[in-house]
Parts: structure tokens; C-alpha cells; sequence
């Protein structure tokens, strides 16, 4: 076995009032993906911050080729071969593609007396790094704000290359990405392998552990578990050393009584997004909407709760007409929206857990022009107890909780609106597999139990299959196939969502096998 390329000893890391990290170790092999998991909250991010130099543990050791370092700053791991790509890309949208790839260590030259920056140079290294990514159609002098979040990324693995970074920190590279950007990343990562960079991968998606890592490493409460060989591994023991317990069903879907249509859409349009999009959910229903990113899904959602209101066609709420152009309007018909990006759509994180779950009843809680506080902690505490939301108390602020605690949070101010018809995009993207276990009993709570239609629209397949009582699926913008809970598969709606062209596009990357859809 080759030597570690990183090792973290017993390191332990305090902030006021947390005990973030306690004794955790993890060891990267050069030329290895190695993933870390963990719930939220479980000291991921304090880990990768303080290998990445953002932060100083408190006490253990960080051996990096056999030299135990201290790291002062992410340009002093950067300097020593480390780089992260994070979640949220760190690049300049107003300057190049190669601008970026060089920040802060152009190619210069002499010119006299003056140093000059080498254009040529920068412009030919930035090709020949993406070369080396396998990526050869994008114009290095094309600003990164016009670029999709893939090629974003592309160039930020660039970016560290021409660092010669000899390990690559990935936090949830797959977050944001279309199911051909994920393909092309992996295909990335396993060339970066081949030539030896060492990575670490931190995803919430445990297909994605089986499909790309080597090793596993979980944390749980801020302590190291353990660290099994993938190939010797289930994803039923990873989620039991995450969560400390066997989840026994992660989709515990509840037989529930289908009523009356709650929510029709007829002949809905909205240019370019939706063209002549009809369907109908009824009381206690769970409605799949399936399909690829850009496939117009998200853009319905947004369009039946009036954020971009329909050019033509009728939404009709238990049959009568309901004229929605604004979201105040689809609230006043018993509609609530969780939308995609519950971090700038969802919540105000900078308010407390008080404030946000009362935004959409203000005037339920308010006197005249001022909102009762007792009113709001009421509410807000009946919230915390119904949705077992993890809290120190209601005042704590929602940027300080977990992402799964964030989705309940959520949840909550619009259940509080009391509706009929709820709508919930990309529901558990970006929380672990406990919190997503949570967030599914309580979505089947609320169909059974309280009667409501929801429309749940999900990237991930087996969601979709776990959940829904009926799966639509969406491509370029209309509704494309229908399927009952029994009769659908992954291989029908993987087929339904994409093409022709895709799917022959598919099969000649993967050697003319059948198409498989991940979740």
C-alpha cells in the first residue's frame, strides 16, 4: 500500500459552546477517492476547513507527505498541494475563464523594466489544463458568469491543477449539477485519480459513494466512527454508523385515503418553460413530477404559486377557478410552495426560528401594525414539537441550524398557513439520510393523515419511486408520460425523461448498454 498522502490525527476543534470535533482521524492515499460522510452537523465542514487551512485545530496533527504542518491559511495549503472546491463555487463571474484559472499567480514576463502579465502563455496553460480535464470546447476567454454550473466547476478543478494540487477537497460537487455534468465530473475525478491526486469527496448521496470511492470515512457528533473499503461495505451499515441506528425504511410511505381533485392545471403555458401542462392531484395523493434539469419541473411549481404567473391556461383549487398571479394569491387559495433553494428562497436564515415560521401568517400573529412575540413563540414552539425540529430554543437563528432542521423549518411556516395543496421542490436535497427519513414520515403524515395533495418534484429516482402514489414526468416543458405506483420503475421514467438523442448518447458512452438513470 502506498503511503498516505494526508493523514489527520486526534484532532479536536472548539468554537463557543460546541465541541465541533473530538479526536477524529482520516487518512487519503495518493491516487484514491476517498468520501467523507456524516449527518449535518456532524463536523464535515469543520474538518475539510481546517485541512484546507480556514481553520486551526486546537490540539492533534496533520501530516501531509510525511511532514506534520501547520496550516495558517488556505493559500498556505494551496502552496503545499491542497485545494477545495466548495459547494458554493468561488469564482469571479466578471473575469475569464482563464482570469480564473490564474488568480493570484498569473504568467509574467519582462518587458524593460516593467513585468507584464503573459496573455499568451495564460491563455495557452488554461487550454492545455482543461485538456488534461478531457475538456476541449471551452473558449478560455469567455467570462465564468456565463458558463453553467458544470463548466463552472470544470474550471475550478482547473484551477487547482494549475496549483498542482496533489489533494483535491470536493464538498457536494453533484449538488447543482444535470445528470450529464455529473457523468462528466466523476469521469473527471477518476483521470485525477489515475495520475494520482489524492480526493476527498463529501457527498449526501450514498450512490454516488458506490459508483466513484475507494474508502469511506463517517463521522458522527463530531467523532470519528470508522473507515471501511467500499467494496466490503452496504449502504445499510453506512447509514447505521451515521445515524447510530438501522433506518429501516427510508421512504415509509403510508396507505392513505385518495379524495376529491384538490388541484387541476389545464393547458398551463408559460414560455419558454411550460407548454400546455395538465394534470390533477387529488386529497391525500402524493404526486411524483419527475424529470432532467431544465425539463421545465421547478418552473410549473413557480408558476402555479403565481411567482411567474401562467400566460394562458386555468388553475382550478377543488374545482373552482383560482387566478394566481402572485404568491399572496395562491396562499389566499390554500397553496404552500418549499421550494428548491430553501437557504434564498425558503428562509430569512438570518432571522430566528420564531420569525421565520410565522412569515407567511403575519396577519394570524400581529395586532395592528405589531406582531405579537408570544403569538410567534407559541406557534413556532407547536412547530419544533410537531416536526421534531432540533433547536436550542425558538430564538435560535436558522442560518445555525442543520439543513435537514432548515427543511422543517420550512415546512413548518407554511403548514402553519393551514393549505390544502402543498408543493415541495427538491425536498431533501442536501440533507443526510437520517433527516431525509424524517422529512418523508412527515410528508406522508401530512397526505394521510391531514388530507393534503402534495406535488413533490425530485432529481433523485428512488425518492420518487418511494414516495408517490402517481409519477408524472416532464421534458422540454410538457408533460410526457404518466405512470401509477405500482407499474413504474426506474428504467420507464429514465426513458420517459430523456430523448431519442440522449438516450443514444447514453448508450455510446457507456458501450451501447441500456440507459440507467441514478437517483
Amino acid at each position: 500500500m502506498a503511503h498516505p498522502i494526508l493523514q489527520v490525527n486526534d484532532v479536536h476543534k472548539r468554537f463557543p459552546g460546541v465541541h465541533a470535533l473530538r479526536g477524529v482521524e482520516l487518512e487519503v492515499l495518493p491516487g484514491e477517492i476517498h468520501a467523507l460522510l456524516g449527518e449535518n452537523g456532524a463536523g464535515k465542514s469543520t474538518l475539510i476547513k481546517i485541512i484546507a487551512g480556514v481553520h486551526r485545530p486546537d490540539s492533534g496533527d496533520i501530516v501531509f507527505e510525511g511532514e506534520t504542518i501547520e496550516l495558517h491559511s488556505p493559500r498556505d495549503a494551496q502552496q503545499r498541494g491542497i485545494d477545495t472546491v466548495y459547494q458554493e463555487l468561488s469564482l469571479y463571474p466578471d473575469l475569464t475563464v482563464a482570469e480564473n484559472i490564474f488568480m493570484g499567480h498569473t504568467p509574467k514576463r519582462r518587458a524593460g523594466p516593467f513585468t507584464l502579465i503573459d496573455w499568451e502563455t495564460m491563455y495557452r496553460r488554461s487550454r492545455e489544463l482543461l485538456a488534461e480535464l478531457e475538456v476541449y470546447d471551452l473558449d478560455v476567454k469567455r467570462n465564468v458568469g456565463t458558463l453553467n454550473v458544470g463548466n463552472r466547476q470544470r474550471v475550478e478543478i482547473a484551477k487547482a491543477l494549475s496549483l498542482e494540487a496533489k489533494l483535491l477537497i470536493m464538498d457536494e460537487p453533484t449538488t447543482s449539477l444535470t445528470e450529464a455534468d455529473v457523468e462528466s465530473l466523476f469521469a473527471t475525478l477518476r483521470l485525477l485519480r489515475e495520475r494520482g491526486v489524492g480526493i476527498i469527496y463529501i457527498t449526501h448521496r450514498l450512490s454516488e459513494v458506490f459508483e466513484l470511492a475507494d474508502r469511506v470515512t463517517v463521522l458522527r457528533d463530531g467523532q470519528y466512527i470508522g473507515t471501511r473499503d467500499v467494496k466490503e461495505t452496504d449502504e445499510q451499515q453506512l447509514i447505521s454508523m451515521m445515524v447510530g441506528r438501522t433506518i429501516d425504511n427510508l421512504f415509509p410511505k403510508q396507505e392513505s385515503e385518495i379524495k376529491e381533485v384538490l388541484l387541476e392545471v389545464r393547458n398551463l403555458v408559460r414560455e419558454p418553460y411550460t407548454r400546455n401542462v395538465s394534470f390533477q392531484i387529488r386529497s391525500g395523493e402524493i404526486v411524483g413530477l419527475a424529470g432532467l434539469v431544465g425539463s421545465g419541473r421547478s418552473e410549473t411549481a413557480q408558476v402555479i404559486f403565481g411567482i411567474m404567473p401562467a400566460q394562458s391556461g386555468e388553475i382550478l383549487v377543488a374545482g373552482k377557478k383560482a387566478d394566481i398571479e402572485h404568491p399572496s394569491q395562491a396562499v389566499h387559495h390554500g397553496i404552500a410552495y418549499v421550494p428548491e433553494d430553501r437557504g434564498t428562497q425558503g428562509l430569512i436564515k438570518q432571522m430566528t426560528l420564531r420569525e421565520n415560521i410565522s412569515l407567511a401568517v403575519l396577519d394570524e400573529v400581529s395586532r395592528g401594525a405589531f406582531v405579537s412575540r408570544t403569538r410567534e413563540t407559541n406557534l413556532s414552539q407547536r412547530a419544533i414539537e410537531q416536526f421534531g425540529i432540533r433547536a436550542y430554543s425558538t430564538e435560535q437563528i436558522a442560518n445555525k441550524l442543520s439543513g435537514g432542521n432548515q427543511q422543517k423549518v420550512v415546512v413548518g411556516k407554511w403548514l402553519a398557513s393551514k393549505p390544502k395543496i402543498l408543493i415541495m421542490d427538491e425536498p431533501t436535497r442536501g440533507i443526510d439520510v437520517g433527516a431525509k427519513a424524517e422529512i418523508h414520515r412527515l410528508m406522508s403524515e401530512l397526505a394521510a393523515e391531514r388530507g393534503l395533495a402534495i406535488l413533490m418534484i425530485s432529481s433523485e429516482l428512488p425518492e420518487i419511486l418511494g414516495m408517490s402514489d402517481r409519477i408524472l414526468v416532464m421534458r422540454d416543458g410538457e408533460i410526457v408520460a404518466e405512470f401509477s405506483r405500482e407499474e413504474a420503475d426506474q428504467e420507464k421514467i429514465g426513458a420517459a425523461m430523456m430523448s431519442d438523442e440522449v438516450m443514444a448518447q447514453r448508450k455510446a458512452r457507456r458501450g451501447g448498454g441500456s440507459a440507467r438513470v441514478d437517483g
